[in-house]
């Protein structure tokens, strides 16, 4: 189970760093894809399956629209893709940047924290992640209603931003 997880945040780390490094949202999607999808699969590992898998669906539904928005403000005919020089760079400064990191904080700490929620499961009364989405709905309903409210109106503001003087939905005729 260690070396599984040790490889899904080896491939989140690469990922974040695919991101990042990045400048085209054609070539940043497939960065992101695959950040959510270790995401959550470090999340099942540690004992959140269903939690996992709702957050990868709404994460992959938010990203959609968001790479819409993106690909189509960047009208890009020359992407920079992941072999170009500056890409390189950029990618080589993170990796040097996560490596300082990691000796910095490299002392042991790390491999007693990766223990599963349902890992007392005598112990346990609920599995870990149905018990965390019942907490989440019964005290969480305002905040997930204030949060619809300000996602729409995040989106009013990005097409308002984007529709410029005459084009758009909203346009006189």
């Amino acid at each position: 189970m260690t070396y599984i997880m040790f490889m899904l945040l080896v491939a989140l780390i690469i990922g974040l760093i695919a991101v990042a490094s990045n400048p085209s949202p054609y070539f940043g999607a497939f960065g992101l894809v695959m950040v959510a999808g270790v995401g959550c699969g470090v999340l099942a590992c540690h004992g959140g399956s269903f939690l996992s898998l709702v957050l990868f669906l709404i994460y992959l539904g938010g990203m959609l629209v968001v790479f819409a928005y993106s690909a189509a403000l960047a009208a890009d005919p020359f992407p920079e893709a992941w072999g170009s020089r500056p890409v390189l760079i950029y990618v080589f400064i993170y990796l040097l940047g996560v490596g300082l990191m990691a000796l910095f904080f490299c002392g042991g700490w790390y491999e007693g924290s990766w223990a599963i929620v349902d890992g007392w499961g005598e112990f346990s009364v609920l599995c870990g992640d149905l018990g965390g989405v019942a907490m989440m709905y019964s005290f969480g309903g305002g905040m997930l209603v204030i949060c619809a409210w300000a996602l729409l109106l995040a989106l009013f503001a990005v097409l308002e931003l984007t529709r410029g003087l005459s084009h758009g939905a909203i346009r006189a005729v």
